[in-house]
């Protein structure tokens, strides 16, 4: 690591000859390569834009200009090129590394980022702040101005919201460069009309191609004659990569490319001619996703976002890959389930925007292709489309991360819930998302859910709960309907689940079936997977408390006969899930238990506290917050007797100030 060490700021680059800034780059990826394989975290995407990132951090002062990254799992060279290689060690976890773009890290990181489709939109909204600030660049009157560069990659570009940036940006009379990472990947392979037009761009155009008629081009391009001014400041390369009849041209976006993405010398003299170009222009970059890890560029799918892992090259037997494993995962069982639902029943469809292997949905594809769809990044419009199937009488499953159900909210507000359409939402990783961190927490489903009239909200706790929702789902016609699962290994501690019952919780310990017979001195209502670190603490309190677990199992509509059969007797409730205190179960819980009339002071509710989690395990998060067993044993505690117990404290901090932000881009020591 002779060069990668020195690197201090991105300043440090432009002392580098091409073969250093070769040898760097090798460097980098030898870095994040042993890093990821120890850790988990973001590899194909993080190799495939090494060159690139170093280019753009050579030609452009980043701790003045403007750079905006799309999704954000592409960082990790930017963020080594920018002084946190000392915090690459604990990727991912709260004492090192964010895997997204982290304003508390850097001066270098101007939004937490980890969601597609943003960075068109947020860049034109700088642009035009630095426009009313007068601090935005001008070739001709303000050549110290502050420039802005924002990064697509990963197949985003396809997302309705970098449509509207486009739209926008178009009309923008100042420098502003787009830059495509084309990989010809989203997370899986992209799907779409977008997805083959990028495919033929890259079979038929070269850079050779490019040279004929540029100049006709502009006579064509919107707003063509202030394109043309441009055009005399352009370097020939440029010139003779301008493409014709370009998608992007119908947005009013000179278009460059594609080039070369791998080829150091040609991208820093692309984007030093791009630099001082003052219309709105994009530079189509061709990578390869995984480049130079022959395993990732194979299957970078596979390899987008890994686990921990091991290569094991044989000369007889080839390469072979083992990954970490640490039990059978909830999005696996969901795979499996959706299958055994589309064998059973022909009017099941499903669909996935991009997350077709991480929601478990490819078997589907692979086994029912006619009605699986992978839509590509496009939530809002899986949504719409999940609708248009249940008003012709199907039974559509969407599959969708919590995190990224919030991007299709309006539409299950509008097109599902408001017609009383029988969409069936299946929410992987709800709750606590370990590594990924703040950005990826599904911590608000049941908040903004809820508030649809008619919806049915559940939650799994297990392999055969999660079976037993589904097929409770499947022929629940009503409106639409949810179930939550989270992002870790199913325990088997609980049995064959029983049927679903609208609005019914089910009783975990059987002792206390007759509650005349033998009263709890603390009911906890788990909803979720919550229920199996009540049963842990349960058990580390021993003969302490008598303690009643249910699995609640519906967050809409409550159990409320079991609410006014538990506070009717004075048992103390606590409430606990794996989602935000506000607006979550335990508010539910509370709010049926005021219109019944109850007793509210009886009522604790117990979930995650309201600040931001930061990356971590998913274990050492739910210690955090105080959902492991010696957190939820702490709140039974406090649920029996408020005044001689006291609550958990959350151990987080508010707003995600773990570690200091540099006032000074060349200080790369992290305070805390």
């Amino acid at each position: 690591m002779a060069l990668l060490e020195k690197i201090r700021t991105p300043d440090d680059l432009r002392e580098l000859s091409i073969p250093q800034l070769e040898e760097l780059a090798a460097e980098i990826r030898t870095t994040i390569i042993d890093k990821v394989s120890q850790s988990g975290g973001h590899l194909a995407p993080n190799l495939g834009v090494v060159e690139l990132t170093i280019a753009m951090h050579r030609v452009f002062d980043f701790s003045h200009d403007r750079l905006l990254f799309d999704v954000g799992h592409q960082c990790y060279p930017h963020k080594l090129l920018t002084g946190r290689l000392g915090l690459f060690d604990d990727l991912r976890t709260g004492k090192g590394m964010s895997g997204f773009p982290e304003p508390s890290e850097s001066v270098y990181d101007l939004f937490r980022v980890g969601h597609a489709g943003t960075a068109i939109s947020t860049a034109v909204g700088m642009a035009r702040g630095d426009e009313l600030t007068k601090e935005g660049f001008d070739p001709e009157s303000n050549t110290q101005g502050r420039r802005v560069v924002s990064l697509i990659g990963d197949a985003s570009i396809v997302n309705g919201l970098s449509m509207e940036g486009l739209n926008n940006a178009g009309i923008l009379k100042r420098q502003f460069l787009v830059i495509l990472n084309d990989n010809g990947m989203s997370i899986s392979k992209p799907q779409g009309a977008m997805a083959q037009y990028f495919d033929r761009v890259r079979v038929s155009h070269t850079y050779a191609d490019f040279k004929k008629g540029a100049r006709e081009l502009l006579k064509h391009v919107p707003g063509g004659e202030l394109l043309r001014e441009a055009y005399h400041r352009m370097g020939e390369m440029t010139k003779a990569a301008i493409a014709e009849d370009s998608w992007f041209e119908k947005f009013g976006m000179l278009t460059v490319g594609p080039i070369d993405g791998h080829d150091l010398a040609t991208l820093i003299e692309f984007l030093t001619e791009a630099r001082d170009i003052d219309r709105p222009m994009v530079l189509h970059v061709k990578t390869i996703k995984g480049k130079g890890l022959d395993i990732a560029e194979d299957d970078a799918t596979r390899f987008h976002s890994p686990k921990a892992f091991r290569v094991e090259r044989d000369e007889t037997l080839g390469c072979r890959v083992e990954m970490n494993t640490s039990g059978r995962s909830f999005t696996a069982a969901f795979g499996d389930a959706l299958v055994d639902l589309m064998d059973k029943d022909e009017q099941v469809v499903c669909s996935t925007a991009a997350m077709a292997d991480g929601t478990g949905v490819i078997r589907a594809i692979e086994t029912y292709p006619d009605r699986s769809f992978d839509t590509g990044i496009c939530e809002s419009h899986a949504m719409d489309m999940m609708a248009g199937m249940a008003k012709c009488g199907l039974k559509p499953f969407f599959a969708v991360y919590s995190t990224f159900l919030q991007r299709a909210f309006d539409q299950a507000f509008q097109e599902v819930a408001l017609q009383g359409l029988p969409v069936r939402l299946c929410l992987d990783r709800a709750g606590l998302v370990g590594g990924d961190g703040a950005v990826h927490h599904g911590f608000c489903d049941i908040a903004i859910l809820r508030t649809l009239p008619d919806a049915v909200l559940t939650a799994a706790i297990d392999e055969s709960s999660l079976k037993a929702s589904l097929e409770f789902m499947r022929t629940w016609e009503a409106g639409l309907s949810v179930v939550r699962y989270p992002r870790d290994t199913i325990c088997d501690r609980f049995g064959d689940a029983p049927d679903f019952e609208l609005g019914k919780a089910r009783l975990l310990t059987p002792a206390f079936a007759d509650l005349d017979a033998r009263t709890p001195d603390v009911a906890v209502l788990a909803f979720g997977t919550p229920a199996v670190q009540a049963m842990e603490a349960i058990d580390q309190l021993g003969d302490e408390y008598a303690v009643a677990l249910y699995d609640a199992r519906f967050a809409k509509p409550i159990d409320e006969q079991l609410v006014r059969d538990l506070l009717s007797r004075d048992i103390p409730i606590l409430t606990i899930e794996d989602h935000s205190i506000v607006g979550g179960f335990g508010t539910a819980v509370l709010e049926s238990a005021q219109t019944m009339g109850l007793n509210t002071a009886r009522i604790v509710r117990h979930g995650i506290p309201d600040h931001w989690i930061t990356q971590d395990s998913r274990a050492d998060q739910l210690a955090q917050v105080g959902l492991d067993r010696d957190g939820i044993a702490r709140m039974i505690r406090h649920a029996y007797d408020p005044n001689e117990h006291e609550g958990f404290v959350p151990k987080v901090r508010s707003s995600l100030e773990s570690k200091a932000v540099h006032a000074n881009p060349t200080d790369t020591t992290l305070g805390v």
